[in-house]
C-alpha cells in the first residue's frame, strides 16, 4: 500500500485544536494588534463588513 504524507500548515493545526471560543478570541487578538494606534470607528468596520459581503455574496452575471 501507498501512504500519502498530508501537507498541513501550522497555522491550518492550530486553529483546529482551537474551540470555536477560543478561535474568536485568537481572531480578536489579532484584529487589535493590526488595528492598534488607529483612529478606526466601529461604524467604520461595519460599513467595511457590509460592503465586503455585497461583493462576496452579489449574484453573477
Amino acid at each position: 500500500m501507498k501512504t500519502t504524507a498530508i501537507k498541513i500548515t501550522p497555522e491550518d493545526y492550530i486553529l483546529s485544536v482551537l474551540t470555536p471560543e477560543e478561535r474568536l478570541d485568537a481572531a480578536f487578538r489579532v484584529a487589535e494588534a493590526a488595528f492598534k494606534g488607529t483612529n478606526l470607528t466601529m461604524k467604520d468596520v461595519e460599513n467595511a463588513v457590509k460592503a465586503i459581503r455585497r461583493k462576496a455574496y452579489a449574484t453573477k452575471k
